[in-house]
């Protein structure tokens, strides 16, 4: 099902799961700024809409997303960077509440193995390649290659990923690293990011909110303090009307019925 007209994605709606295709293939969905553009404005559609628990993220088989555009970038000076920040789009899919399941196909390079990392699940299918090459044109990452990458694959391996700009990960090595949840074939990716999203989405909508937040929580600040923040986070949900349910329906062998409260 349809639901808007964008020039650069597809967007639809299945049952309570919201789907972005990323759609410049002429490009192979590289990120220039209206196609960010229209990306945050869908997902913050997506995230007010209170009959969405989660958001499937994907492009097409031969890419996910191959990188910036560096055509709109070439000819741009520091002070041109400062007052107009091409990496905004960023700020606004960290903003997101509810949890987005990257399917990716294909290439996810630079911009695109970034964007995928912003994602809070990422599966993969068969033939997805990713890396970040951007010390091939003389810059480095910027919308967060040199710090999630080490977070989810270790040191070594993100310093020969971003230092060598040539080393990419396939999709079983970026399974085996840990970048990924899971490999599928290209048929199959994003019907698994769906299924998924829906299993998300029949849980309490409050409580989804809290893992994601405490789980991106953990990336940003040392141990100790991290647990500290969980731990408040549970307690906060003993004041829902889902937590109660939830208990009740487990002692009492039944599924629960969560109503978002």
């Amino acid at each position: 099902m349809a639901i808007n007209n964008y020039e650069m994605i597809l967007v639809s709606q299945n049952a309570n799961v919201g789907i972005i295709q990323l759609n410049r293939p002429a490009a192979l969905n590289a990120l220039c700024k209206q196609l960010t553009a229209e990306m945050v404005d869908a997902l913050n559609k997506f995230d007010s809409n209170p009959n969405i628990g989660a958001i499937v993220l994907t492009g097409n088989n031969r890419a996910f997303a191959a990188g910036a555009d560096i055509k709109q970038m070439g000819d741009r000076k520091l002070t041109d960077m400062l007052n107009d920040d091409v990496l905004d789009w960023t700020v606004g899919i960290r903003a997101i509440r509810k949890p987005i399941i990257a399917a990716v196909n294909g290439y996810a390079l630079g911009g695109g193995c970034e964007l995928a990392m912003l994602c809070d699940i990422i599966y993969a299918g068969e033939k997805a390649v990713f890396g970040q090459p951007e010390i091939n044109i003389g810059t480095i990452p910027g919308a967060g290659g040199t710090q999630r990458l080490v977070k989810a694959v270790g040191k070594s391996k993100a310093m020969e990923i971003c230092l060598s700009g040539k080393i990419n990960l396939n999709a079983e090595q970026a399974h085996i690293a840990g970048l990924v949840s899971g490999v599928y074939p290209a048929d199959k990716v994003v019907a698994k990011a769906i299924q998924t999203a829906k299993l998300i989405s029949a849980q309490s909508m409050p409580i989804v909110a809290l893992v994601k937040n405490s789980v991106n929580h953990s990336f940003e600040v040392p141990l100790e303090s991290g647990l500290e923040y969980e731990r408040r986070l549970f307690q906060l949900t003993f004041g829902t009307e889902d937590r109660r349910e939830g208990m009740k329906a487990f002692i009492e062998k039944r599924k629960p019925k969560f109503a978002n409260l």
